[in-house]
């Protein structure tokens, strides 16, 4: 026949009674190094109180901070004044936190500064010691645990930035014992493989789970390593031995794998880019000389004697023109004022006149008769006529009569001239 059963809360509420029953575990003090502290943005502060061989869950809550006067630090060693119970929904016991004084620097903080003093006056920490990363690497060696984030990180990143690079892992033990001897084989194992860059690393924790990368060997096999190495401890804000000895310190797995690997995709696309640019470039520049060509080739043909010959000659003949043009203008100006001297002329000739009925009188010495006082009656006279010459004798003068009076009396064949000479 069963027992009776009873439920999971009510094993819990059972133990929590038990636990503040206790009067030693209601007002106690534990002395021990902060650990994955976070202050809540309720106000609380979490953290985990850890030695040597254990630790314990450790809450502040947000009323109980008044009398702290300090921040809470990774490392820190400290003596908490609390009381131990039970959270009934998760079933663990944790300590709640009413003061907490300092205890001077934690043991483990201890041991790091005095390790990083001795390593640093030894010279491993110098400046002149760091080798450069190599620009493209094509191995890339990776000391961390075999399965995890870390790892993945890198791959993801490695494959985005350069598909063709080659990782080679080294699967190594990262935390607890013997994992400060592990990270330093696989770093000899690596530099002798021959990479060309190695990552030495794993993601994010506490101070105690990181502790692997602040021992001693993993420092020296850093320093001895022939190979660039780049430090990648995750963790943004403090630094392990690991970091201050290797040639280049990365924040996370990510941030070493983008240090390791060089952007070889966004190279090509800067190539690509860099081939048009200098296809244009190339293109505008034999434009430009083409064009010069031209205007070379074009002021050559002026500059040459063929085309200079061609200009003069097309140069005289527009002067031949011109010269042809003045000559017929000049003639044909010659010509109507000719014909119009010669209608003058034609006008004052005598012949014509004497086709008018006019005749035209000289004596014997061939003198014009130009009056009725040039000659006497018995003179010979000569009239010329349009068709021929008559010759004549004076018989009689007479004067001249008014306008209009003038006549000849052909009945007593006497010749009557007028004022002008004319018959």
């Amino acid at each position: 026949m069963m027992k009776e059963i009873y439920s999971v809360s009510s094993v819990n509420q059972y133990i929590r009674q038990m636990f503040e029953s206790d009067y030693a575990l209601n007002h106690i003090y534990v002395k021990g190094e902060i650990s994955n502290c976070k202050y809540h943005t309720s106000g609380h502060i979490y953290f985990t109180l850890k030695d040597k061989n254990a630790a314990i869950a450790c809450v502040m809550f947000k009323g109980m901070r008044g009398g702290l006067s300090f921040r809470l630090t990774e490392g820190l060693s400290v003596i908490v004044l609390g009381s131990i119970s039970v959270y009934e929904r998760d079933g663990k016991y944790q300590l709640y936190a009413r003061e907490i004084v300092r205890d001077g620097i934690g043991l483990l903080y201890a041991q790091y500064e005095q390790l990083k003093n001795k390593l640093a006056g030894e010279g491993l920490f110098d400046e002149t010691h760091k080798k450069p990363l190599p620009l493209y690497a094509k191995k890339i060696g990776i000391v961390t645990a075999g399965t995890g984030a870390a790892i993945q990180d890198i791959i993801n990143i490695s494959a985005r930035r350069n598909p063709y690079v080659q990782l080679v892992l080294y699967p190594a033990k990262v935390q607890g014992d013997g994992a400060a001897e592990t990270i330093a084989a696989g770093i000899a194992a690596m530099d002798a493989y021959g990479v060309d860059v190695m990552i030495v690393g794993r993601g994010g924790g506490s101070i105690e789970d990181l502790w692997a990368f602040n021992e001693e060997i993993v420092a020296r096999a850093i320093y001895a390593c022939k190979t660039p190495v780049i430090s990648a401890v995750g963790h943004e804000t403090d630094f392990t031995i690991a970091d201050f000895v290797s040639d280049r310190r990365a924040p996370t797995p990510s941030a070493a794998a983008e240090l390791a690997c060089a952007d070889v995709m966004s190279l090509l696309r800067t190539i690509d880019e860099y081939s048009l640019r200098l296809d244009r470039a190339m293109a505008g520049q034999i434009g430009l000389w083409r064009q010069k060509i031209k205007t070379m080739e074009t002021a050559l043909k002026h500059l040459s004697p063929k085309h200079l010959m061609q200009q003069k000659r097309q140069y005289l003949m527009l002067l031949e023109e011109r010269l042809t043009n003045k000559m017929t203008e000049t003639v044909k100006a010659y010509r109507h004022r000719l014909e119009t001297d010669v209608q003058k002329l034609e006008a004052l000739s005598p012949l014509a006149r004497l086709s008018g009925g006019y005749a035209f009188v000289t004596d014997e010495n061939e003198a014009a008769v130009r009056s009725v006082s040039d000659v006497r009656e018995g003179s010979r006279l000569k009239i010329s006529v349009t068709d021929g010459t008559i010759f004549a004798q004076v018989q009689k003068t007479a004067p001249a009569k008014p306008a209009g009076k003038e006549r000849t009396d052909y009945g007593t064949n006497k010749v009557i001239g007028n004022d002008n000479g004319g018959a």
